[in-house]
């Protein structure tokens, strides 16, 4: 028994520190008789890794890693803006890892369950977001993004707790959450959705075609990843929400509806500037800084369910 997708190409990204699941994958795939070619971007951008196996003839892109795996996985599969091969299909086995995208379909997360999900012929077709912002070094910058970005304190956060000290260990998020916290101060933002605009004060403004973020936050839970609509978030209350917030985030995501979040929606696209530059971050990925743009590109790869 193969795939009916054909043989999988298994992309392995060794940064999500999956290297010891890499044996667990290898059996389960032979277990199931899952053909396939494993590589591991040791080294190698995985966005390339993926670009070749399309060219290669292969349909079936399995990404191995978390969401920055995924992403660059999903990059990889967009040459001058078109998709390389029609209807790709992308499975994803997280390997222990964390990948927020499969929290919103309810798939598994260790190796062995995941690796499962690759037969058969069950996929979703997978909304995608095309985003443009101001890069790091000011060049513009774009990306495609699959699950949800966060632009303001959600993103200042993430690049503190990547600049803490190693020596904190497992501390370096609680760490990035309070450095974030403190450097980021509510302003004024315009977030343009379709024909419509909203201006007001914020400090935090989450755009979203998943629903969860920050390693299993439900930041969006009215999101759904194939509707043909992106779905923003904007935190106009005190900054204190930051953390009063949390205990509904990591239960049910009930913190909506919500007097102080405003809720947008859009079919086609949000631009979101600020009076002064705010960091993005897009699937886990810095972007650079606002303005940005978001444009749904709907359905054009599958998701193996």
């Amino acid at each position: 028994m193969t795939s009916p997708f054909g043989e999988l190409a298994v992309i392995a990204d060794p940064r999500a520190g999956i290297g010891e699941q890499l044996p667990v994958l290898e059996r389960a795939l032979d277990a199931r008789g899952l053909d396939h070619h494993t590589t591991v971007a040791n080294g190698t951008d995985p966005s390339d890794l993926a670009a070749a196996a399309l060219d290669d003839g292969y349909r079936f892109l399995v990404a191995v890693g978390n969401d920055v795996t995924v992403q660059d996985v999903v990059n990889g599969m967009f040459r001058d803006g078109h998709p390389i091969l029609e209807e790709p299909v992308l499975g994803i086995v997280p390997a222990g890892s964390g990948c927020d995208l499969v929290r919103s379909f309810g798939l598994p997360n260790d190796t062995e369950s995941a690796t499962a999900h690759l037969t058969g012929e069950n996929t979703y077709g997978l909304d995608l977001m095309k985003v443009a912002a101001s890069g790091i070094d000011g060049a513009p910058r774009t990306r495609y993004g699959h699950n949800l970005a966060q632009i303001g304190m959600g993103a200042q956060q993430v690049a503190c707790a990547a600049k803490a000290p190693s020596w904190l260990g497992g501390s370096r998020r609680f760490y990035g959450f309070w450095c974030g916290y403190l450097k980021t101060k509510a302003t004024h933002v315009t977030v343009q959705h379709d024909t419509r605009s909203w201006e007001g004060e914020a400090w935090n403004v989450v755009v979203a075609n998943a629903q969860f973020g920050g390693d299993g936050l439900r930041l969006s839970p009215r999101s759904f990843p194939g509707d043909g609509v992106l779905d923003a978030l904007v935190f106009t209350g005190p900054r204190s929400g930051a953390y009063t917030q949390l205990p509904r985030l990591f239960r049910h995501g009930d913190h909506l509806p919500d007097p102080t979040i405003k809720e947008l929606k859009a079919r086609i696209r949000f631009e979101v500037r600020s009076e002064r530059p705010l960091p993005v971050l897009l699937d886990g990925v810095p972007m650079g800084t606002t303005p940005v743009s978001f444009q749904i590109v709907p359905r054009r790869i599958l998701l193996k369910l």
